[in-house]
């Protein structure tokens, strides 16, 4: 005869709930990535990071615009600075783990689900740090020595990581340094650090250590830092005068923006930066801002900012420039 039960006959009422309230959530995921589009955002910063975002694409000529420069662009004494990098082994490896990984349906499904719950009170920074996932990729090691122009066999004694998230990038810096230190503001971040054995210093500590660093990287930092004339400041004297480097990331185009109790502020020091193309950019660092601080470009490259992808999307990819700074 006809069922007319509330249930599903040969299942128990709650897995007929919790499976309905799983599917509820994965059509409200469809939903929210239909409603990811410039048209439903108010704000410009985020329809700006959007734009930035959304160069997904998979063909080779696409891929090629990711470490494009034009030289006749740039102020004449910049141009022999530049070094040319392309899409090598180690990028598309890591490629094609972010593709791997965004298959995971169920994974990426539970990190969603995570990610929204935990987001109430939880920044996006820490609760990557809590699943392990998020890595982010701002240069193969062969790009690395490129851009110093150092044999493979290169070493130093001690390098300091600003803001170094899952130490990711810092493995790749720190097989050429025999003292490895560490910052990072989130407390989960700080706990994968420490799970991969690097030194972690308080962010008003690495100040003060009493020694020198021969190399400090700042990746991706000085557009999310409220006083970044500061932070340059204090990495010139920290650095060894004569020897030692800066490593400097920044997207551009430049959009300088901190959180401030949930909503984004124009940070407390406002970097001047000028220009409308990557390269006219990357030229108002050097006059605007590197000369005010103390700061050379002794080389720079165009290199993409990658960072794994989710359920929509199998990366992630910001515009960098990548400086090597000498203090002068």
């Amino acid at each position: 005869g006809l069922w007319l039960g509330g249930g599903v006959p040969g299942i128990p009422s709650t897995a007929v709930t919790r499976l309905a309230l799983l599917l509820c959530y994965f059509v409200a995921l469809l939903q929210l990535r239909r409603m990811w589009s410039s048209k439903y955002l108010r704000s410009p910063l985020s329809r700006s990071l959007l734009i930035n975002l959304k160069h997904q694409g998979d063909e080779e000529h696409d891929k090629f615009q990711w470490y494009a420069c034009d030289t006749e662009l740039l102020p004449t004494c910049l141009q022999p600075l530049f070094v040319q990098n392309d899409l090598d082994a180690g990028t598309r490896v890591f490629l094609r783990q972010c593709t791997e990984k965004s298959g995971w349906l169920f994974v990426q499904i539970y990190y969603s689900l995570v990610t929204s719950v935990f987001g109430l009170f939880m920044s996006k920074t820490s609760i990557n740090g809590l699943l392990g996932r998020g890595s982010m990729f701002v240069f193969s090691e062969e790009q690395f020595l490129r851009l110093l122009r150092v044999a493979p066999d290169w070493r130093a004694t001690r390098v300091l990581d600003l803001g170094a998230g899952d130490g990711e990038v810092t493995k790749i810096i720190s097989r050429h340094f025999e003292e490895v230190y560490v910052t990072e503001v989130s407390p989960t971040m700080k706990w994968q650090l420490k799970k991969k054995q690097y030194r972690v210093l308080g962010i008003d500590e690495w100040q003060d250590t009493g020694f020198l660093y021969d190399m400090i990287s700042c990746l991706n930092l000085l557009d999310r830092c409220d006083r970044p004339l500061s932070l340059l400041k204090d990495i010139k004297n920290v650095l060894e005068p004569s020897k030692g480097r800066l490593i400097l990331a920044v997207v551009l185009p430049f959009q300088p923006y901190v959180e401030n109790g949930g909503k984004w502020e124009r940070p407390s020091e406002y970097l001047e930066v000028t220009g409308e193309t990557w390269e006219e950019q990357v030229a108002s660092f050097s006059n605007d801002v590197f000369s005010k601080v103390g700061f050379a470009i002794e080389s720079f490259t165009r290199l993409p900012y990658l960072c794994e992808g989710d359920l929509y999307n199998d990366h992630y990819v910001l515009d960098d420039v990548v400086f090597i700074l000498k203090p002068v």
